[in-house]
């Protein structure tokens, strides 16, 4: 299992930024693809975004899409994810999660990821 913390999270202004940060440990990190859901009280978590095992290929939802941007770097094993023009709809715990299997596609199926972090609190006030 890889071990994932996430960070970064706050309050922030409607159409600020902010830029989450996960940390793995415990696998080879540069081996699976990586993706980032948020969850609303009362609500499912949804996909936001994914990125694959080199980083050229990204996916995110039709929400965030030309707002945020996922990126990664393998020689640190970090995950992050720049959320630009933040709205209030996007307040909500932002959790990173690692794929369960080795050397797979970029996916936006939450039960693709075995792995999750505790998650970070996104406040946006409008």
């Amino acid at each position: 299992q890889v071990q994932l913390v996430e960070s970064g999270g706050g309050l922030v202004q409607a159409g600020g930024s902010l830029r989450l940060s996960c940390a793995a440990s415990g696998r080879t990190f540069s081996s699976y693809a990586m993706g980032w859901f948020r969850q609303v009280p009362g609500k499912e978590r949804e996909f936001v975004a994914a990125i694959s095992l080199s980083g050229r290929t990204t996916n995110y939802a039709d929400s965030v899409k030309g707002r945020f941007t996922i990126s990664r770097d393998n020689t640190k094993n970090t995950v992050s994810l720049q959320m630009n023009s933040l709205k209030a709809e996007d307040t909500a715990v932002y959790y990173c999660a690692a794929h369960t299997i080795p050397r797979r596609a970029v996916s936006s199926t939450q039960t693709d990821f075995g792995s999750w972090g505790q998650g970070t609190q996104v406040t946006v006030s409008s």
